[in-house]
């Protein structure tokens, strides 16, 4: 699909990390991008920046979302391009040691059921809103083509780690969710891509490096080739790649720098 300028995109975490490499990447191309994100202050900075609009949308929230893309296809016009950023999970392993009272103790159904709505069922959410409004846009190219939806998966969803049970397990029901989907929606011209991230240097990453020097020379060394963390801006320029590409459909890209992650 040929990125063109003034085509709508719509962007969840677009306020930070790889959201926001994402925003930043789609709207050099030309597009006008809608930032879905909780953080107001940052989500407004940086739509501003790219001259784009924001809007406070919670994906744990389903109105919030439905009504986040009505202003966004108000604003901009219905979206041909959806990046899926955001998440929310939480971490612990399946029995862990109770030291106040001796013993194991069970990681709590909620908490999985947490991670669940805020991986997985948010990723159902977002991908298939966007793909009704897809549905009912006129196709634009010769391919008969109305719009890409990539999910974020994690290489978590292949190698989760000790700790990881929430989350390598509900990535990997993202990376579930591509080909089925993407079979579904074959015939109104919507394709579906996911990305599996390494290691990157988002925000939340570069904390460590003042925090733990050590730790985060260890981890830029773990990784195989280039040794150190994913640029954000890496990320974006796959993103671009899958939404440019009408040929890239149900696949699942890790992108890694060739790590396998340990069991710890």
């Amino acid at each position: 699909m040929k990125l063109e300028s003034g085509m709508a995109a719509v962007v969840t975490g677009g306020a930070s990390g790889l959201g926001h490499a994402s925003a930043k990447a789609l709207a050099a191309q030309g597009l006008k991008v809608a930032i879905f994100d909780i953080n107001d202050e940052d989500g407004e900075k940086y739509a501003a920046e790219i001259g784009g609009t924001f809007h406070h949308v919670d994906i744990m929230d389903e109105q919030s979302v439905v009504d986040g893309f009505a202003a966004a296809r108000a604003a901009n016009g219905q979206e041909r391009v959806t990046v899926h950023c955001a998440m929310a999970s939480k971490r612990g392993k399946t029995l862990g040691w109770d030291k106040e009272k001796g013993g194991y103790k069970r990681l709590p159904t909620e908490e999985y059921e947490f991670g669940a709505q805020g991986i997985l069922i948010a990723s159902y959410r977002v991908a298939s809103l966007s793909a009704l409004g897809m549905a009912n846009s006129e196709a634009v190219n010769e391919d008969g083509e109305r719009g890409s939806i990539t999910l974020t998966a994690s290489v978590a969803a292949q190698d989760g780690q000790i700790g990881q049970v929430i989350y390598g397990s509900c990535k990997a029901g993202v990376n579930g969710l591509v080909l089925p989907m993407a079979r579904d929606l074959m015939d109104m011209g919507i394709r579906v891509n996911s990305v599996m991230p390494g290691i990157f240097a988002t925000p939340l990453m570069l904390g460590m490096k003042d925090r733990n020097p050590q730790m985060w020379d260890q981890l830029n060394a773990s990784v195989p080739f280039p040794k150190r963390l994913g640029h954000p801006e890496e990320f974006a320029s796959l993103i671009v790649q899958i939404a440019s590409n009408s040929y890239i459909n149900g696949h699942q890209f890790r992108l890694d720098g060739a790590i396998r992650m340990p069991p710890r």
